[in-house]
Parts: C-alpha cells; structure tokens; sequence
C-alpha cells in the first residue's frame, strides 16, 4: 500500500556547479542536478528508492516533522 509524502529538502548550490538536495528527514538520502529543477526531480527518485529500501527491511517510513524557516538578522 503506498501512500503519498512529502518531504522538505534543502537545496545547496554546488561549489563545482549545479545544485545538490538533502532531505532531512531521511538521512544520507541526497541527490543533484545541473539546475534546481533537474535536483528536485532527481531527488524525488532518490526519495522513493529510499523508503522502497526502508519498506522492503521492514523498517518504519519516517515522517517529515521539520519545518524550514528563514530569519532575517542584522548583522
């Protein structure tokens, strides 16, 4: 039975170029493409290879509790 998820991912801008994404509610699961398009597409695969792998050792599938803020300071 799959159900749908969402999960909040961070998108980094890579040093050599392109972007790479975490997700943080799933760690070491991350991904990259050459435009934040191509990333989040990317990390939407890397998203469901991972809970498939949870699913098949029979291991719980995370929920994304966390939320992601910017907060302005003056520095």
């Amino acid at each position: 039975m799959h159900q749908s998820l969402e999960y909040s991912v961070i998108v980094h801008k890579a040093e050599e170029g392109g972007f790479w994404v975490e997700v943080a509610a799933l760690p070491g699961c991350y991904s990259q493409g050459e435009t934040v398009e191509e990333a989040l597409e990317n990390v939407k695969e890397a998203i469901t290879l991972y809970l498939e792998a949870l699913r098949e050792e029979g291991q719980d599938i995370p929920k994304d509790e966390d939320a992601v803020f910017k907060v302005a300071v003056t520095a």
